[in-house]
């Protein structure tokens, strides 16, 4: 499998991006079953989103942005309903678009986060994530080193608009499963191979090994933590400011603090403009985005 999957047309209805509405960037976390979603976010956060006894992977899309509001679940009709952390599980898949929570993280002051649940939950339709998925700006898609870019995430990216992959990054996520530096190293070059023009730049990373260290650490560098985090803070300016990021090269990270080449456009929008539908609300509720 290489070369760029063909668009597939079906969620047409987007957002219009951050820089025309002023409202913060938003960065869809994206990705299989335990690829490491919920870790990037503990991540980015600081801290775990959710308590510790809610599964995510059974919820609706998490909406998370600076604050201190309480928790509300959106409807599928745009009403909202006050709900509590300790009973998001609680919360109906079939009737609920998606969850807004907050947190006083320093990042969220930048973008905010929508934790999507798993595309290979064969009990989680993908009409779950599609109706949420016209609000990203960014997309960080993780894939589990050890079985990376697999046919079905492929197929799933390729039904998005190519408008996201100039910014949108792909995380090989748990490099640390795999030992060796020749087994590393031929990932990478397959991965980068099959995704050439589907997005930014191609990452490896060891969550959990950046969890465990020290921001600013020789482990964190290690980790492929440090050059992540500069790729999604160029990657969150450029989208705040209106410019367009640039396909990179899918070359190995370089070192920290560097600018990376740019060695191609971002692919034209679509000659249609992009369909802005607000949801209709119940009560307004002021939202810091």
């Amino acid at each position: 499998m290489s070369g760029q999957p063909e668009y597939a047309p079906g969620m047409e209805e987007f957002d219009a991006p951050a820089s025309a509405t002023g409202k913060r960037p938003c960065i869809a976390l994206m990705g299989e079953f335990s690829a490491g979603k919920s870790t990037l976010s503990n991540l980015l956060l600081g801290a775990p989103a959710l308590p510790v006894n809610v599964t995510a992977t059974q919820l609706p899309p998490v909406w998370i942005s600076q604050g201190h509001e309480l928790p509300y679940a959106v409807g599928m009709d745009g009403g909202e309903r006050d709900i509590h952390l300790e009973d998001l599980e609680a919360v109906s898949v079939a009737d609920t678009n998606h969850i807004r929570i907050f947190h006083d993280a320093p990042r969220l002051a930048e973008f905010d986060l929508i934790d999507m649940p798993g595309i290979s939950d064969p009990n989680m339709a993908a009409d779950v994530w599609q109706r949420v998925i016209r609000h990203a700006d960014i997309v960080i898609w993780c894939t589990h080193a050890t079985q990376a870019w697999r046919q079905s995430e492929a197929a799933v990216w390729a039904s998005l608009p190519p408008e996201l992959h100039a910014r949108s990054l792909l995380l090989l996520t748990r490099m640390d499963k795999i030992l060796s530096d020749r087994d590393r190293a031929r990932v990478i070059k397959r991965v980068e191979s099959e995704t050439r023009g589907l997005f930014n730049a191609v990452l490896p990373v060891s969550l959990v090994r950046a969890l465990d260290a020290q921001e600013g650490s020789a482990a964190w560098d290690d980790s492929g933590a440090a050059d992540l985090l500069i790729r999604i803070d160029a990657l969150v300016a450029e989208v705040a400011s209106g410019v367009a990021p640039r396909l990179l090269s899918q070359a190995a990270p370089q070192e920290q603090g560097a600018a990376p080449e740019p060695v191609a456009e971002a692919p034209a929008p679509r000659a249609e403009p992009a369909r802005i539908v607000m949801p209709t609300r119940v009560r307004p509720r002021p939202l810091k985005s």
